[in-house]
């Protein structure tokens, strides 16, 4: 019973175990909230990775890819139809896509990848990821609403927003350029637009948008033009690269016949041999191909002079054209040019894809690169992507797959087996910043042992007085062994429910800190997410509780053995 009183009477009156208590307390706090922070964006990360790639992916080893891909749809149901909850077929190449900004072409390099819209979204959140269906908030308030309606399947339309910028546009361009013949050769033919301050979290109207680039200034009004770009002229629709225009044809109120017209569609018909009247609706019309387009590839932080706050200044608008440059199927490859409309602007919150990625509308995709049979008709594919009824028989599912698609021709692979050296590299980082941060908990495991041998050395008359009234060197040693164990549980206790709230509230403490510094700590226009991902796990948080106690009880152990050791003739001379 004195033992258990003594070490009681020591953890209360004694001020140098509380120092002991807070270190204890700050390195499991600190251990539970790191882990689970990584743990959040870890499996936020492998979610939005998953659901990129779906849970198989099977790839062919051709660029040209493998013709008719409802055949390939059918032979992956044979083999494993059971498991397979939907299949959506791709054709992925590199590619380059170049805007226009500032006067100039800005290129980047991109992956881009034909899909079908309804196909993609059910083997993945194609939804979620596409701008157009989210919410728009800036500090914690909504700025705009989604401009898709809530279930509406994914497509290549635009948006009423995107139409009325790019009428917008066309507007602006009929304008300024309906009798560009006839100015003088000096005076430049696209305008500056007017001087504009954005407001936060708002770009600049961008009136050099890549469909609608201008001819170089100081072309002579006389004579014929020749345009590098495409560009809807009034009265005669869209020019195709390179074609020679005479001056006379680009007449202010004059009908010219346009031989082809590459802005074609469904709602706006061939107009090849047809006559082409001013003011035609038809040239608004976007062009027939679609692009979802990655939010890093246009998109880039700004921030306000003003306000000195961080907002996103967007270069490419859904409803803007921009040019697309890839190879041809076929040996050897051949270059291939187009112009697409951008639909919509996809964000992951992955920076591998977000400024990587172009999706485009698979069958024109497939109708540019050459991949369409010409006899049968019949679409070339490069992955199949596959989502799973249960991920877990997985392993399973490959080794059907592998039996039915020949490894020569086609590679067979889950998302993990692709995305392997990443997954591994989260791991190692989140095992060494583990190792790292326990070092805390040493740390105070140290300070135990240090202070333990002050207490023994201050305590030598007392241990001495206790042996000669029969305490044994157990029960001396146990003194010291429970006090260490008592620090432990309470400090671990203390730092798990530190841990536990500021996990609990660590947007709330995130929103203070923005408040007191001024400056968004958090901003879910940077990082994509609308708030900061934690995930707790009981397993973590157990396995730091009961490593703190024992490093505690451990750095007990030698102050313990020297009170043991102690003979209380010693120890009563010590005075």
């Amino acid at each position: 019973m004195y033992k258990l009183l003594l070490c009681v009477r020591y953890l209360r009156t004694r001020y140098i175990a509380l120092a002991s208590i807070v270190s204890v307390m700050l390195g499991v706090a600190t251990m539970i909230v790191v882990n689970s922070v990584m743990s959040g964006f870890a499996n936020e990360m492998r979610e939005r990775i998953n659901g990129i790639l779906a849970d198989v992916i099977i790839e062919t080893n051709s660029l040209n890819g493998e013709t008719d891909a409802e055949f390939h749809r059918q032979l992956a149901m044979q083999a494993a139809g059971d498991q397979i909850e939907s299949i959506s077929m791709t054709v992925e190449v590199f590619g380059l896509m170049h805007f226009r900004r500032g006067g100039q072409w800005i290129p980047r390099p991109v992956t881009l990848v034909g899909i079908e819209p309804e196909n993609e979204a059910k083997v993945g959140p194609l939804v979620a990821n596409l701008d157009s269906f989210q919410t728009i908030r800036e500090d914690g308030i909504v700025t705009r609403e989604p401009l898709r309606k809530e279930g509406e399947a994914p497509g290549w339309k635009l948006t009423e927003e995107a139409l009325a910028w790019r009428s917008e546009w066309k507007e602006y361009q009929r304008r300024h350029f309906a009798n560009w013949p006839a100015r003088e050769a000096a005076e430049p033919l696209m305008p500056e637009p007017p001087a504009f301050e954005p407001e936060p979290g708002h770009a600049e109207p961008q009136f050099d948008s890549p469909a609608t680039a201008s001819p170089e200034p100081g072309i002579a009004a006389e004579g014929p033009v020749q345009l590098e770009v495409p560009l809807p002229l009034p009265g005669i629709g869209p020019a195709q690269p390179g074609q020679v225009i005479p001056a006379a044809a680009i007449d202010d109120g004059e009908n010219v016949r346009q031989a082809s017209n590459p802005f074609a569609t469904d709602e706006a018909p061939d107009l090849k041999g047809m006559v082409v009247e001013k003011g035609r609706s038809d040239i608004d019309a976007p062009l027939p191909g679609r692009l979802y387009i990655g939010a890093q590839l246009v998109e880039i932080p700004r921030v306000d002079r003003k306000t000195d706050k961080v907002f996103i200044e967007r270069l490419v608008k859904p409803g803007d054209d921009v040019k697309i440059s890839t190879v041809s199927a076929g040996s050897p490859p051949e270059p291939r040019h187009f112009f697409a409309t951008v639909v919509d602007v996809y964000k992951s919150g992955m920076s591998e894809y977000d400024a990587n990625l172009v999706f485009c509308n698979l069958e024109y995709l497939q109708e540019m690169r050459g991949m369409i049979d010409p006899q049968t008709g019949k679409g070339a594919i490069t992955t199949m992507k596959i989502k799973l009824k249960d991920y877990n028989n997985s392993d399973q599912v490959v080794k059907q797959l592998e039996n039915v698609f020949p490894p020569h021709l086609y590679t067979v692979r889950t998302w993990e087996q692709k995305q392997g050296p990443l997954l591994a590299a989260v791991d190692i980082e989140s095992a060494i910043l583990n190792v790292l941060l326990f070092l805390i908990i040493a740390v105070a495991g140290f300070g135990i042992l240090a202070i333990f041998f002050m207490i023994v050395v201050e305590k030598t008359r007392d241990i001495g007085i206790l042996k000669a009234l029969g305490a044994s060197s157990r029960g001396v040693m146990s003194i010291f062994l429970a006090y260490g164990l008592a620090l432990g549980v309470v400090g671990s206790g203390v730092g798990v429910v530190c841990g536990l709230l500021f996990v609990r509230y660590i947007n709330v403490i995130e929103g203070g800190i923005s408040w007191l510094t001024g400056r968004k700590v958090f901003d879910e226009r940077i990082y994509y997410f609308p708030t900061i991902p934690t995930e707790v796990s009981f397993w973590t948080v157990t396995w730091v509780a009961l490593g703190s106690i024992l490093i505690a009880v451990l750095a007990s152990v030698l102050p313990a053995r020297r009170a043991a050791r102690l003979h209380p003739v010693e120890a009563l001379r010590y005075e």
